[in-house]
């Protein structure tokens, strides 16, 4: 399975990954998964928002047990991020079937389609809109980078914009736990292969809009210029010191800079500041630093998306360690799926696998295949004991 996924939407010059949402990469992704699935002989279905599922007995009859995760990535992204999960799901399957296992629950495995909002901004797109916390209207104005929007992104995927919450899709699931590669140095240095999550820290999306003066960059003096890049390298630094002063972190990874010339002084900068921490109260601490800075130039901070810290069902985190063997217990800083789900208030949890490294969305993410197969077996004992019995 993860030959066959391996070479798509690879850059060949970077050695990452382009997976955007709603794109031929995108369909050749849904594809597999659709393949991958009916050679097992489960039950494919679509629910409104484009999240894929895949059912080993009927969830109608009764809530099922559902594993997966996503396989979009950010631009230049990791292999692990997300298509580890989904991998891992099938492979669980294939071990509990060869075991002679019947499962007293159904199995579901799940693919969230734009989870890395890459594409769109908004990231756990399709959990979101599943669940009702990210409003249509909204999500379909969306725009790219090149100007098209989620609506016709749709379309062009053959795909319909009648999306929005789907309460038949979420009543199918009655537990939800996601494998997903270990985006930090929780495991790096311990001797478990695997980890349970206890909870994601609260993090949010927002764009500054910087205005300036466009005028000729030979012949405008220095003292006449409105610069609205002066305002964002400030605007960097700031977010920089203020995320150090209140023990969280803030990053600059995204900015367009209009007209885009090289002899031309701006005359919009538009960038983007992801900020996370622990404690909420100190993430909304920076961002009201950094939106008094922006007002300071003339500019604004808007709040794209944002996401309450977010802690795992105590109970089900409670039976996966046990489980597994009372193994390692981390919080994260990294947002997933499952925290959509789980504040949505499905009975949710998670399980790392180990990176030697730490590095995440980069081509440099990496996992040992020995800690990829750990990961597998602790899947298939986690789902063997959810589904082993009925709810």
């Amino acid at each position: 399975m993860w030959s066959d996924l391996i070479a798509v939407g690879r850059d060949p010059s970077t050695g990452g990954y382009r997976r955007l949402a709603w794109t031929r990469t995108d369909h050749d992704l849904r594809e597999w998964f659709s393949a991958a699935a009916d050679s097992r002989g489960l039950d494919v279905t679509v629910d409104r928002c484009g999240n894929q599922w895949a059912w080993w007995g009927d969830p109608d009859a009764n809530p099922g047990v559902v594993t997966g995760s996503h396989l979009d990535s950010v631009p230049d992204g990791g292999a692990y991020d997300g298509p580890l999960g989904v991998i891992a799901a099938f492979a669980a399957v294939d071990v509990l079937r060869g075991n002679g296992f019947a499962p007293a629950r159904p199995l579901g495995i799940v693919n969230f389609c734009d989870e890395e909002g890459a594409r769109f901004g908004i990231a756990c797109a399709g959990s979101r809109l599943l669940t009702g916390a990210l409003a249509p209207d909204r999500a379909l104005a969306l725009r790219d980078k090149d100007g098209v929007t989620m609506a016709e992104a749709l379309v062009t995927a053959g795909r319909t914009t009648s999306i929005g919450r789907d309460d038949e899709a979420l009543a199918r699931v009655g537990a939800f736990v996601e494998l997903h590669v270990e985006q930090g140095r929780g495991l790096a240095e311990r001797e478990s292969p695997v980890a349970v999550a206890s909870a994601i820290w609260p993090h949010g999306r927002f764009r500054a809009e910087l205005p300036g003066e466009a005028n000729h960059a030979g012949t405008t003096r220095l003292s006449d210029r409105v610069d609205p890049t002066l305002a964002y390298a400030r605007l960097i630094l700031a977010a920089r010191e203020s995320a150090q002063r209140h023990g969280a972190v803030a990053t600059c990874g995204k900015v367009r800079i209009d007209p885009n010339g090289v002899n031309a002084i701006p005359s919009l900068v538009t960038a983007w500041i992801d900020s996370r921490g622990p404690v909420g109260d100190d993430v909304r601490a920076v961002v009201a630093e950094l939106t008094a800075l922006a007002e300071s130039a003339g500019g604004t901070l808007t709040e794209e998306s944002w996401t309450d810290a977010t802690t795992f069902d105590t109970d089900l985190r409670k039976r996966l360690s046990h489980a597994l063997g009372e193994p390692p217990v981390l919080d994260t800083g990294a947002g997933h799926d499952a925290g959509i789900l789980a504040a949505h208030g499905i009975p949710t949890g998670m399980i790392f696998v180990r990176n030697p490294t730490g590095v995440s969305h980069s081509p440099a993410e990496f996992a040992e295949r020995d800690d990829c197969l750990a990961g597998v077996t602790a899947l298939t004992t986690v789902l063997a004991d959810l589904a082993g019995s009925p709810a």
